[in-house]
């Protein structure tokens, strides 16, 4: 880092702090105001939002890991843009119509109060073994990168730098709200983008050009579609890894089947019913920019193919290739392969190696705004969860004050909870696979309430609360069996024994067995008890919508709206195209 560079991450955050301190010096003291920014956001900030709280810490050290080890493999999350255009045209007239704060405040008024709580709690949890815990770890990674020799007693680089991304970031999400979350992560993107293209730029430069990359990575790096060989080894799509007797079922990889059914749920869950997402939509005045913040999130979506899993690619190629001996060094082990633990650094050893000074300044504020933007939503998100769904059912006559200071505290104590989490991340195989399986674990049961309350009016509460409970203990008995293997060297359960089996079952699997448990349940229980109180739902599924709702929604859109969500479509298919080897 030179002079330059340090001068121009100090201008990136004097801007992003005098931005920050304008809308906080624009809130209004109550919780309409400091969870929902007053319901009064365009449709350019709710998209830009979106995207920057998706575009993390798992994204900048994870994603771009993975394009260095495994190509373009995980380009299917990525282009999962669509489940946002879902999002937008069958959920977001629900959302809206019902006036809610939080998700689980939408099952309230769909199914009864005692799913609110569970999916509160289910929710709490996830922030706190996912999102909060490896947007800190990544925060550490790159500062152990950028800034390896930085050292304050027994701190080295890595816990100064968790520590300084959560002070930071805490300072204006604590004071602001989701008003200032949401503006300063409209600059943030801006800034991402930016300094994301100029690392793509820099990096096709140093490998020779686009032309250049694929030879260097072949093309499987660049196939979505690989096929089963012969010998039985499979990737991506193929539904074995070794030749075993029961190879399909239990894997390292990603297998098709998994892949076909299960990745799609966890992308229906996340961007269609999760807290962290839908919150920004609920931001806006109306269902017309709600929906087309989602559309101009899906477009932004397309991005980190280009920007995290290409750049990722890049690293190897340069480190395998032998054009950059630092990145050989640091990457590739004495098999010549590429060390996966060694492959979370990929993104910002790139930047600190074929960047120019200025330029690596611009891009390292772009990681921190991708960082703490990520950081800012999660910790917002649940102090609203928090604070709506919890302290003011037990307090429901204190103040708006209260509410509001109740929050911040709940985001102090969240942070705690994700530091005490970090050394189980560490254990793990990757950012990105450590993520993708707790996602797969929590999911089903809230994708299942979701969209079959949506979908079928005579499912009801007692079949909802079913799902979840059923669903959420299978989900926490998988990441219990999961821990000790992580935290304990050199632990592994009894070849063949149950245990044994439910570890080594590869996490799509076990989601999909979720599931399947979680919709049969729901069903069963539904149909056992008596029907709902269909005027207590009315507006809240397609079967109880009126003729004017439904008229509202056809106002709402224009030919413009879908003329964009079809372009995203297209252009994700275009990807699957290109991306086949």
């Amino acid at each position: 880092m030179e002079a330059l560079d340090w001068v121009v991450i100090a201008s990136y955050f004097g801007v992003l702090l005098g931005l920050a301190w304008w809308v906080i010096s624009k809130n209004k003291d109550t919780a309409d105001d400091y969870f929902l920014a007053g319901r009064n956001l365009g449709w350019f900030v709710v998209g830009a939002s979106i995207f920057a709280s998706n575009i993390g810490s798992e994204h900048l050290v994870g994603l771009a890991g993975s394009g260095c080890t495994d190509g373009v493999a995980m380009a299917h999350y990525e282009l999962h843009a669509w489940c946002l255009l879902v999002l937008g045209w069958v959920l977001v007239p629900f959302y809206m119509r019902s006036r809610v704060f939080t998700m689980p405040e939408f099952l309230e008024r769909r199914f009864n109060p005692t799913s609110r709580w569970v999916l509160s709690v289910i929710s709490l949890v996830a922030y706190v073994v996912t999102k909060i815990a490896v947007g800190i770890f990544a925060g550490g990674i790159v500062f152990s990168v950028l800034l390896p020799d930085l050292r304050i007693g027994p701190l080295d680089s890595f816990w100064i730098g968790s520590i300084l991304v959560i002070v930071l970031t805490g300072a204006y999400t604590v004071l602001g709200g989701l008003r200032a979350v949401a503006y300063t992560e409209a600059l943030q993107t801006v800034v991402l983008i930016l300094g994301s293209i100029a690392v793509t730029a820099f990096g096709l430069h140093a490998i020779g050009g686009w032309a250049g990359l694929r030879e260097a990575c072949g093309g499987e790096m660049f196939n979505l579609w690989k096929p089963l060989v012969p010998d039985g080894m499979t990737a991506t799509w193929a539904p074995v890894k070794e030749p075993t007797r029961m190879a399909w079922y239990f894997n390292d990889n990603y297998p098709w089947l998994s892949m076909l059914f299960c990745a799609p749920v966890i992308g229906l869950w996340y961007w269609c019913t999760d807290q962290y997402i839908v919150q920004r939509t609920l931001g806006a005045p109306s269902e017309t920019e709600a929906r087309r913040g989602t559309i101009c999130a899906a477009l932004l979506k397309l991005l980190p193919v280009f920007i995290f899993i290409i750049p990722g690619m890049m690293c190897f190629a340069l480190a395998s290739s032998g054009k950059v001996d630092s990145l050989q060094q640091a990457l590739i082990g004495p098999d010549g392969q590429v060390m996966r633990d060694e492959a979370q650094k990929a993104y910002p050893l790139l930047v600190a190696t074929i960047l120019p000074q200025g330029v690596r300044g611009l891009v390292v504020a772009g990681l921190l705004a991708a960082l703490m933007s990520s950081l800012a939503g999660v910790f917002n998100a649940s102090a609203t969860l928090f604070t709506m769904d919890f302290y003011s059912k037990i307090r429901p006559n204190v103040s708006q004050h209260q509410l509001v200071w109740i929050g911040r505290v709940a985001t102090a104590v969240m942070v705690l909870i994700g530091l005490a989490w970090i050394p189980v991340i560490q254990g793990g195989k990757g950012l990105y696979d450590y993520l993708q399986g707790v996602q797969a674990y929590l999911a089903p049961p809230i994708f299942v309430v979701f969209f079959m309350g949506v979908f079928w009016k005579r499912l009801n509460a007692p079949g909802c609360l079913a799902a979840l409970i059923i669903g959420f203990l299978m989900g926490l008995f998988r990441l219990a069996v999961d821990t000790p293997p992580k935290l304990i060297e050199g632990f592994k359960y009894e070849p063949n024994s149950f245990l044994w089996i439910v570890n080594s079952m590869f996490f799509q699997y076990y989601s999909i067995l979720i599931l399947i448990v979680c919709g049969a349940v729901m069903v069963v229980v539904s149909y056992l008890t008596r029907e709902p109180d269909y005027e207590k739902i009315s507006g809240l599924t397609y079967g109880t919508t009126s003729e004017k709702d439904r008229l509202q929604s056809r106002s709402s859109w224009s030919r413009g709206d879908v003329a964009a969500s079809i372009a995203v479509l297209v252009a994700i298919l275009a990807a699957y195209v290109y991306f086949r080897g």
